[in-house]
Parts: C-alpha cells; sequence; structure tokens
C-alpha cells in the first residue's frame, strides 16, 4: 500500500514539476500578452475619441456615427484579441475564431440578406448624401419630403401628408428625381385659344403677363410654343422657369401663372373656347334638318 501511495506521490511530483516548468516558461509571454491587451485596449479608446470626433464632418446622420465608431472600437480589441493570442502560441485557437466567425458571417448574411443590404445602402446614403431631410424627391410612385433617414429606411411625407416608409435599398439602386438639389424648376402651362384669334398677338400677350410671375426665375426666358390644331381651338403650351425652394412656392407660382393668363385674355378679348360639336344630319343615311322637321319640333 505504501509503495502505491509512493508511486501516486512521484507521478504527481513529476506533473507538477512540469506545470512549473512550463508556467515559468509561459509567464514572460503571459506579461507581454497582457501588455500588448492593454495597450490595443488604449489604442480603441482613443480611436474611438478620435472617431466621434471625425465621422461626423461626413455624415449628419447620428446612428450611423455611433455605428461607425462602435465598429472601429470593436474592430481594433478584435485585432488586440488575436495579437494576444498569438504571443500566447495559441494559433489554433486564433484559426478556430477566424472560422467560426466567417460561418456565422455567412449564415447571417443569407438569414438576413434583406436586413444586411439595406443596413449597408443606409450607411452608403449617410457618407455620399444623395439626398437629405427636408428634400424634396421623388421614386417610383411615391413623391414628398424627406422626414426622416435610419439605417434601415428613409420616410417620405407624401403632399397629402402620407408617411411612406421606403428601404434603403431601393433609395440606393433605384433612379429617383431630388428636386430640391436644383434651384430652379419649370412650370408647364396648356392653353387653347380660339381659332378666330390673331395668334402673334396672343403670343406677345401671353409672354408679357407671364413677366412678373411670382418667383420667376428672370435669368431665364419665357417660352411659348403652339402645338397643333384641336377640335375647337389651337393649342399651344406655355414654359416659365421658377425659383424652387419648395413644393408649395410651385403651386402658388402655377396659380399665380393661371391667373395671370386668364385676366390678360379678359382685358384683349381673347377667347378660350368650349368644346364644340358640329351635328350634320345632311350626310348619306342620315335626315335632312328641312323646315317640316323644324316646325314639328317648334309645335312641340
Amino acid at each position: 500500500m505504501d509503495v502505491e501511495l509512493e508511486k501516486s506521490l512521484n507521478l504527481f511530483e513529476q506533473m507538477f514539476s512540469k506545470w512549473y516548468d512550463k508556467t515559468i516558461d509561459v509567464l514572460p509571454s503571459v506579461f507581454l500578452a497582457i501588455v500588448v491587451f492593454i495597450l490595443f485596449l488604449y489604442i480603441a479608446k482613443l480611436s474611438k475619441s478620435i472617431a466621434k470626433k471625425t465621422i461626423p464632418r461626413f455624415s449628419d446622420n447620428v446612428s450611423v456615427n455611433n455605428l461607425m465608431v462602435g465598429i472601429i472600437y470593436l474592430v481594433t480589441l478584435a485585432v488586440g484579441t488575436f495579437v494576444t493570442l498569438g504571443i500566447l502560441n495559441l494559433d489554433k485557437t486564433v484559426t478556430s475564431l477566424l472560422a467560426g466567425a466567417g460561418v456565422i458571417g455567412i449564415a447571417i448574411g443569407f438569414a438576413f440578406q434583406e436586413i444586411a443590404s439595406n443596413f449597408i445602402a443606409g450607411i452608403f446614403i449617410a457618407f455620399r448624401k444623395p439626398y437629405k431631410v427636408g428634400d424634396m424627391i421623388k421614386v417610383d410612385n411615391y413623391f414628398g419630403e424627406v422626414t426622416n433617414i435610419d439605417l434601415r429606411a428613409t420616410s417620405i411625407t407624401e403632399l397629402d401628408d402620407v408617411e411612406v416608409l421606403i428601404p434603403n435599398k431601393d433609395m440606393f439602386t433605384k433612379p429617383f428625381t431630388n428636386y430640391t438639389l436644383t434651384t430652379t424648376r419649370r412650370i408647364q402651362i396648356d392653353v387653347g385659344i380660339s381659332y378666330a384669334e390673331d395668334l402673334r398677338k396672343v403670343e406677345h400677350v401671353v409672354k408679357e403677363a407671364l413677366e412678373d410671375v411670382i418667383g420667376r426665375a428672370m435669368h431665364k426666358p419665357i417660352e411659348f410654343y403652339y402645338q397643333g390644331f384641336g377640335d375647337s381651338s389651337i393649342n399651344f403650351t406655355v414654359f416659365i422657369w421658377i425659383i424652387y425652394p419648395g413644393e408649395n412656392h410651385y403651386y402658388r407660382c402655377q396659380h399665380d401663372a393661371i391667373i395671370r393668363i386668364k385676366e390678360a385674355f379678359d382685358q384683349n378679348g381673347i377667347t378660350i373656347p368650349f368644346p364644340i360639336r358640329t351635328l350634320d344630319f345632311g350626310i348619306k343615311g342620315g335626315m335632312n334638318l328641312k323646315q317640316p322637321l323644324q316646325e314639328t319640333f317648334t309645335n312641340h
């Protein structure tokens, strides 16, 4: 019994001696790894502080700014962790972590493909700034003012005060019109006049009436074009350019232009005709509008 106990003690002593030797050998690496990790922790905090001051210069989106600051901080810590494990000769652990992160990333990418695409598009929108809050834009059949931009979707409030949420992926990949990016916008007004009117006089009267339209862009001329002969009128289109501070101003200018054209026509005796239909009862197979038929209508 004593022999067995002595063997066990010897075995334990040998194992403890090996562990002690290994611990002594590893201590410098452990100490260095701790120092390196603390250094990376300091670098991560410093990077986070610098990012908080720098990123807002390129993006006004608070959510994106906070996200980018967090990503920079976590990436720095991750690099520090991998370097620390490398110092401890835990290369297999590093490889396993990288492989696991890759598998998890692929799985998440497939599972949340739409969310990820909207998320990434939101980041690009925040930095490229194709539009901002307050802009008037049109995408697909939606037209309105941008009221909010977050990491997943863009909110547009239409002219009838209905809010529409459009995924950022669509805002980033589909064609859209930003009316606020340009300082001017064109108004088109279609009008018809009587066949009896003097066409050159009409053109002169219309251009003169529109000279002082509210908000007109004076550096761009009024454009007047006759379009063709209608059923009861000669039709023309007039274009005027206005300064465009917003959609309400656009409608006010259009309203003012229509009033000015009508008032000018009234002052100059120019007629905007009603639709006219001519009924011919003398065609082949029809009836002649003769006196007996007129008398019949009169008697009735």
